[in-house]
């Protein structure tokens, strides 16, 4: 290779590795959960919208959830993810399942994860404490449901050991209640929630209350609580609303190292661009002013923040 190439071939590394163009990245992926949940639709979603609009080469890839999302935005293998708040929120404090501090930020948050016990009408089951003993599902292995699901039960007067605790996807644990395995199973996302939606289309459903006084103690000892109100009629049977729970948003996280111009144009787009997201999944509705800069205990990354400030909608602004 002559002299001249040579000096070609490194000036066009040097730039290419330039602190410069770090900042201007082409490739970006969002990590999301498995396919069938609101998590891998509307990460979908994201990932198609700023890809459109930019200039980025931006991809959705299916994970386990948001255990897995926030480690392998840690370890350098996802530039951004969607996480369940409540995890979140123990992730960046080295608690829960989480040995040590995890270094990531919020970009905006998104649609609430209203999540429930529900049980055939037919079980006699007709408060949380009356789960006691009996064979629970609670949620995929690994998933991290425990995060939000311990302090529920604690307000309650109950932990894991006081049932049987079962691991199951969604869609698995409508068919554990089906066919008897399982008396109740604690389920949940954007509303309405598709495994709830076929629960009560196959059978009688009961959904069981939490205590009033018990979800006021969990709203005020954690931010990423938050009452939700299913409305009447929105599942088959469901003739009064429910008093459910937000046990933790879905929220867009980032490794806090991430550039800020990145995360700021990334922000930009797609809040521009919410309307499109609502097309394929109706969480996008949740892109709005008020709800996407809600504290749900994660810092903002201070790319966010500028854009929300910019707009006007950051609290305090």
């Amino acid at each position: 290779m002559s002299k001249v190439c040579r000096f070609v071939v490194l000036l066009s590394l040097s730039i290419a590795c330039s602190p410069a163009n770090e900042g201007r990245r082409r490739f970006l992926s969002v990590g999301t959960a498995p396919p069938g949940g609101a998590f891998f639709v509307v990460g979908g979603a994201i990932a198609s919208v700023v890809d459109e609009h930019t200039d980025w080469q931006v991809s959705a890839e299916a994970t386990k959830g948001t255990q897995e999302n926030i480690r392998r935005l840690t370890s350098g293998e996802l530039d951004l993810a969607l996480a369940n708040a409540a995890i979140s929120y123990f992730a960046v404090r080295g608690e829960g399942a989480f040995d040590s501090e995890q270094n990531i930020r919020a970009v905006m948050t998104l649609a609430p994860n209203v999540a429930l016990f529900i049980t055939p009408s037919s079980s006699r089951v007709e408060r949380i404490a009356d789960l006691r003993g009996r064979r629970v599902v609670v949620g995929p292995a690994g998933a991290g449901f425990e995060h939000f699901l311990e302090p529920i039960l604690s307000a309650h007067g109950l932990d894991y050991w006081d049932f049987t605790p079962l691991h199951s996807t969604q869609a698995g644990a409508v068919d554990m209640l089906s066919d008897g395995s399982a008396v109740a199973a604690f389920l949940g996302g954007a509303v309405p929630t598709a495994s709830i939606t076929q629960a009560t289309a196959s059978q009688d459903i009961y959904f069981v209350p939490f205590d009033p006084e018990s979800r006021k103690g969990l709203f005020a000892q954690y931010p990423f609580f938050a009452p939700a109100t299913i409305k009447a009629d929105t599942y088959r049977g469901q003739s009064e609303p429910f008093e459910g729970m937000n046990v933790g948003n879905m929220h867009l996280i980032v490794h806090a190292n991430l550039d800020e111009e990145t995360v700021y144009a990334f922000t930009r787009t797609l809040y521009e661009g919410r309307e499109d997201v609502v097309k394929q999944h109706p969480a996008g509705r949740a892109i709005n002013p008020k709800n996407v800069v809600r504290d749900t205990g994660t810092p903002f990354h201070p790319g966010a923040e500028r854009y929300f400030r910019e707009i006007g909608i950051w609290p305090g602004s």
